[in-house]
């Protein structure tokens, strides 16, 4: 019979005693159950590989600061940009506001007047409106060309305004400028050209109800060409008739003739962002002419864009005359401006 110490260290050998021995016998015991076994399981953000295939040649590592032993290289991408309005723009949100809601006044109210205008009106009578209020503006533009030493221009703009004036019935028919003979065509020009041309910047970009596309330059100029007759001549250009006259007539001339050039801007992608990045782009141009300096490719193609044509400024060879028409603030959408195209 085996030993006590045998049966007991070995279960199968003492069910089989306790079975000779005529004693009941319980179920075997079950098999010891092995200690739990920790598997380790490491992480990685590499892709899975084959196991039958070797690892590629990682190659040689990039080059940058060496790691300080003990730590792990950290990877960092650098992205740059500008946060917020540019820096032309820092009243960006109440611009578009205000882009916004002049769109909406113009497409309730502006445009069809201006069609009413235009339809109701024959052409020729247009034109002699358009003519007066040209002429109005020639001592503006006469007085900036002397200030920008332009002598030249000045004296031929003052030419021009005295053949309207009385030849052409007070400006009604623009004699000088469409006579072969006489051949003086308008030229626009204004204070905020000649604060432009003597390197004052634009300032800020403003978008207001009334005016429209505007810096702040270019508004302190407007209001300097437009305060210029009713200060200096006084009656009858001080009086509320004049000017109501002169604001309708010239806002109607104005949204006929750019109706053209706000339908792209209203097709694009973004109609605000194109409308100050181009009209920013026609300043530029604009005080380039003055100054005979050419224009940026990036401004050339904004221009070109909208306009169609090339838009390089040309290189203007003496300051004192050359005979090119020079641009002075221009405003489609703007029913209070002083120098129309």
């Amino acid at each position: 019979m085996p030993s006590l110490s045998l049966l007991a260290t070995s279960p199968p050998l003492l069910s089989a005693a306790l079975a000779a021995a005529g004693l009941p016998v319980a179920a075997p015991y079950p098999a010891p159950l092995s200690a739990p076994q920790i598997v380790p399981i490491a992480w990685s953000l590499s892709a899975p590989q084959d196991s039958q295939t070797p690892p590629s040649d990682p190659g040689p590592p990039e080059s940058g600061p060496p790691t300080p032993e003990g730590e792990e290289p950290v990877s960092e991408i650098l992205v740059e940009g500008q946060v917020g309005p540019p820096k032309s723009d820092p009243i960006e949100a109440i611009n578009e506001e205000s882009y916004r809601a002049v769109q909406a006044v113009d497409a309730a109210v502006i445009e069809p007047v201006a069609n009413a205008y235009r339809d109701g009106l024959p052409e020729p009578v247009r034109d002699g409106l358009g003519n007066v209020v040209r002429n109005l503006g020639e001592p503006s533009v006469a007085l900036n060309f002397l200030l920008q030493g332009k002598v030249g221009k000045a004296l031929e703009t003052l030419g021009r305004m005295a053949i309207n004036t009385t030849i052409g019935v007070g400006g009604l028919f623009d004699v000088a400028g469409k006579s072969r003979h006489i051949n003086l065509p308008y030229r626009r020009n204004g204070f905020a050209n000649t604060l432009g041309f003597y390197g004052v910047g634009a300032g800020p970009y403003l978008y207001l109800p009334v005016t429209g596309a505007t810096t702040v330059r270019d508004l302190l100029g407007s209001t300097l060409d437009q305060a210029l007759l009713p200060f200096a001549v006084g009656k009858p250009f001080n009086k509320p008739a004049y000017a109501a006259t002169y604001f309708v007539v010239n806002g109607l001339d104005q949204r006929l003739e750019f109706d053209e050039e706000l339908a792209k801007i209203k097709a694009s992608e973004d109609p605000y962002l194109m409308r100050r990045e181009t009209y920013l782009a026609q300043r530029r141009r604009d005080i380039a002419q003055l100054k005979g300096e050419p224009i940026s490719e990036m401004d050339q193609m904004r221009l070109e864009e909208l306009e169609g044509t090339p838009a390089e400024a040309p290189a203007i060879p003496a300051p004192a005359d050359d005979g090119a028409p020079v641009e002075a603030p221009a405003n489609p959408e703007a029913l209070l401006i002083t120098q129309p195209r």
